[in-house]
């Protein structure tokens, strides 16, 4: 499997949210945690997000901190332990700094982004390999502030076909990234039925997934537009998220 499951724990860390700006979709104090499974009944890890208010530089910020790994069986031939943390602003929601930490089957990265809005240029310490690196950016978000920048965006009227885009800024490149809005479901999960948004990530074919089109994505059809399930088909087998536990927030988790 190598990387198929990091693959699919950053995707589901990331980017998969849809919001409606009267509301905010999150708070300080949010938790959300998810148990990973391997072609349906192989357990094969855990993500977990969590936000909290903060200070950076004079500037209130929230921090944000994403974590996954491996557990059970597949822990014994593929070992994941990856932190992601990204600072950004309160109203813009504009990354500031991000971290990477990750080491997935023995391969590792410790990187350290900070964004210049001055200047335009973002600056990359790899502390791994000792060396840095300065790109010009524009308009650009982390892998985690993605994930709170795509749920406070307004969806109110939106069509299946119809698609939000931003660019990602991730390891010294932007890379365009697109989400396909699939329809309206209602989903059976263990806190009951959930009406659900249903997306699509448009990954990219090759080793890891079947096709371009082989992750959806549920999200709670409510204010806070939090990610209930997401099915993946991988190269090899399938892998399922799916919501644990939650606590923190913002508002009512609507349910039958």
């Amino acid at each position: 499997m190598k990387k198929q499951l990091a693959v699919v724990l950053l995707l589901f860390l990331s980017f998969t949210s849809f919001s409606q700006k009267e509301k905010s979709a999150f708070k300080g104090g949010e938790w959300l945690r998810y148990k990973m499974n391997y072609s349906g009944f192989l357990r094969a890890g855990t993500a977990i997000l969590k936000i909290e208010e903060t200070s950076l530089g004079g500037k209130k910020v929230f921090h944000t901190i994403g974590t996954g790994w491996t557990s059970g069986m597949i822990k014994w031939f593929f070992k994941v332990d990856d932190v992601y943390e990204s600072y950004f602003d309160k109203d813009t929601i504009k990354p500031y700094l991000f971290k990477r930490k990750i080491d997935e089957g023995g391969y590792k990265k410790h990187r350290v982004t900070k964004f210049d809005y001055a200047s335009n240029k973002v600056y990359i310490q790899d502390i791994k390999n000792q060396t840095d690196t300065t790109m010009v950016f524009s308009k650009v978000q982390d892998i985690l502030s993605s994930f709170y920048y795509l749920r406070n965006q307004n969806v109110k009227g939106f069509k299946k076909g119809d698609e939000i885009s931003i660019d990602l800024f991730i390891d010294s490149q932007v890379y365009p990234f697109k989400l396909l809005f699939l329809g309206k479901e209602v989903l059976n999960t263990k806190f009951g039925k959930v009406n659900c948004l249903v997306i699509r990530p448009l990954v990219q074919s090759g080793r890891t997934f079947k096709a371009q089109e082989s992750v959806t994505i549920w999200i709670t059809d409510d204010a806070n537009k939090i990610p209930i399930k997401m099915q993946a088909d991988l190269a090899v087998g399938s892998l399922r998220a799916e919501l644990e536990n939650y606590k923190g927030l913002a508002n009512a988790f609507n349910k039958q």
